[in-house]
């Protein structure tokens, strides 16, 4: 038996449940935090809830404290705690965004921290310095890896505390602070901890961010804003992917229609950076 982990509120848990189902056949158990909601509104056979009542961490407690009223930062910045907590009783546990769908079994990654205390995957950009710069800086200004998969075990807990504290110093997306909320902060880990393993499997954390890379066989798609624009388009390699993923979805939510964010804050600034980016390179090239 597999121990996986996610966090979410209430308005998500058909996602969770869609990624409950896509586990379930490989006999893993998902371990939800429920931030909002009663024990009785909540029931899946391949889930095990838990709330924040049973947080007892020092530091979890100041987090759930400092972002109770931001449930966005407030998932972000459980993560480490509700890990910590998972292995009081598991051997290893796999953190997962709520949003991501597998494909195919997942044992490989737990064979690999019987060896390593934590698992990364890269988001594996573009890189090319020639044909795509923007890409290749973006590895810098939002973290080599992404924070929507993490596993670890049990000699993991100082990399543990010290994400936790982190997450308490700042959630905040601020290129030119080097901070992008709880994600950013893994590019020290390879470099503060030991054991410390990244996964070069591509078909682990497919996204809209990569699919043009990957050469190899479908683990696990993660299904965020730009997956959905990108893996909807019928003539996408990975179109056959996103139908099964939004026919799970809809057994729980039959009325879920994607609605792209337009604007908000973050889009807006990444905007305004992007022409930033592109008139310093203009002007770069000149001279």
């Amino acid at each position: 038996m597999y121990n996986l982990c996610t966090i979410s509120t209430q308005s998500h848990l058909f996602k969770v449940f869609a990624l409950a189902d896509s586990l379930k056949k490989y006999g893993a158990v998902l371990h939800v935090l429920a931030l909002e909601g009663k024990a009785s509104n909540h029931q899946h056979s391949a889930i095990e809830f838990y709330y924040l009542n049973q947080i007892e961490d020092t530091t979890g407690l100041a987090l759930i404290n400092k972002y109770k009223y931001q449930k966005d930062k407030l998932r972000w910045a459980l993560k480490p705690v509700f890990l910590k907590y998972l292995l009081n009783k598991n051997d290893s546990v796999i953190y997962i965004d709520n949003d991501i769908y597998f494909y195919e079994d997942c044992a490989f990654l737990f064979h690999q921290l019987i060896q390593h205390n934590v698992l990364l995957t890269p988001h594996f950009y573009q890189a090319n310095p020639l044909k795509s710069q923007n890409w290749l800086e973006a590895n810098f200004r939002v973290g080599l890896y992404n924070a929507g998969f993490v596993g670890v075990n049990n000699q993991a807990v100082s990399f543990l505390d010290w994400w936790a504290q982190c997450c308490l110093y700042n959630l905040k997306k601020s290129f030119w602070r080097g901070l992008f909320d709880d994600q950013k902060y893994l590019d020290l880990a390879p470099i503060l901890f030991d054991k410390v393993q990244i996964v070069k499997h591509q078909g682990c954390n497919i996204a809209g961010w990569n699919y043009k890379n990957i050469n190899e066989s479908v683990v696990f798609i993660h299904f965020a804003e730009l997956t959905l624009i990108e893996f909807a388009k019928e003539n996408n390699p990975y179109f056959p992917a996103y139908l099964k993923y939004m026919n799970s979805l809809r057994d729980y939510a039959p009325n879920y229609v994607f609605k792209r964010k337009i604007f908000n804050f973050f889009t807006i600034n990444s905007y305004l950076y992007f022409v930033k980016w592109n008139v310093y390179r203009f002007f770069e090239k000149l001279f």
